[in-house]
């Protein structure tokens, strides 16, 4: 984080003359001496809270019109409501670029809001697979969330917790490398995660069009009534679609993250604030509305909370039919 305001250093004015970083204003000193590198730009920081506050009313309208879903809109509810208030920290900032407040809700919010919006899609594979047919899958469906699930939580918790260190000792005038090495750190996991589910999804798909090819539909894929006529709605094709494009948008932000920050605080990227709206704003608005619109529980409908296919190990645990049933969330 920026050291020069924790440690009390003065900034210089226009006019040379040396003023305390608490008492800087646009009148007296440059943006370039702020907490940011720039003159925040009010506008996208407007429209991306405004786009983010409209998609949680959407998803939280779709669970409530639906009564579906439930644990997919918890975590994008909490993504969101981690965006929003990040957005609302740059906003404060915009009206004091040397308030501390603005930017420490914006830089923590911000950074741990992603990992919220991972967990929703790593709860959306298991369900495609079972709809697909376990047999495609080099892992059973429920170890997608069993794997996933916790290594998002470990990365949320060290981007958490770094960035808790790192403001303490903001506060303090102490130096902050502990606790931004921790935040990225959990970037990186972060990071690493999303490439191997990424890998996995590939390699299931992969799979079941060689599996479909060589044996054809009846044998490779699952063919419960209902879940073959999931799988040729356009819906559901384009919910496929939609879950690969905000994959790929989160992977890229959590990628562009970690080399923002891997140069510090004064890093070269971080004085661009054109690579912020675009990675960090465009990217993850895209992520969660291609979401909104292809919701689960829209294209999969009653489907969604069904307990289909997954595993011979849930089904011997339950004592019911393995090709209709599948056990709950991990």
């Amino acid at each position: 984080m920026s050291n020069q305001a924790g440690a009390g250093i003065n900034a210089t004015t226009g006019s040379g003359q040396a003023v305390s970083f608490k008492d800087c204003n646009a009148d007296i000193c440059p943006y370039e001496k702020s907490f940011y590198p720039y003159r925040i730009d009010l506008v996208p920081n407007a429209v991306f809270l405004t786009m983010f506050s409209l998609s949680l009313v959407g998803f939280l309208a779709t669970f409530a019109f639906t009564r579906r879903g439930g644990i997919f809109t918890i975590p994008m509810a909490l993504g969101l409501v981690s965006e929003i208030i990040g957005y609302a920290g740059r906003i404060m900032s915009w009206e004091n670029q040397w308030s501390e407040n603005g930017f420490l809700i914006q830089i923590c919010c911000l950074t741990i809001a992603p990992a919220f919006l991972a967990a929703g899609i790593y709860l959306c594979i298991r369900r495609i697979v079972s709809a697909f047919g376990p047999d495609n899958s080099r892992i059973p469906p429920q170890y997608y969330t069993r794997i996933f699930i916790p290594c998002d939580i470990v990365s949320l918790i060290l981007q958490a917790a770094g960035g808790g260190i790192a403001s303490n000792a903001f506060h303090t005038g102490k130096s902050t490398d502990n606790g931004d090495h921790i935040m990225i750190a959990g970037l990186i996991f972060q990071v690493v995660t999303l490439l191997v589910f990424i890998i996995l999804s590939a390699d299931f798909l992969i799979n079941t069009v060689r599996r479909r090819r060589a044996l054809g539909s009846t044998a490779a894929l699952d063919q419960d009534p209902a879940l073959v006529a999931i799988r040729g709605s356009w819906m559901f094709k384009c919910f496929l679609v939609a879950l690969a494009l905000s994959t790929i948008c989160i992977f890229w932000r959590s990628v562009f993250r970690v080399a923002e920050l891997s140069r510090g605080w004064s890093g070269p990227l971080m004085a661009r604030q054109d690579l912020f709206v675009g990675f960090e704003g465009v990217l993850i608005t895209v992520a969660v509305w291609v979401l909104n619109i292809f919701h689960p529980s829209l294209c999969f409908g009653e489907l969604m909370d069904r307990k289909l296919a997954a595993s011979e190990d849930c089904n011997a645990q339950k004592g019911v039919d393995y090709t209709r049933f599948e056990c709950a969330f991990d």
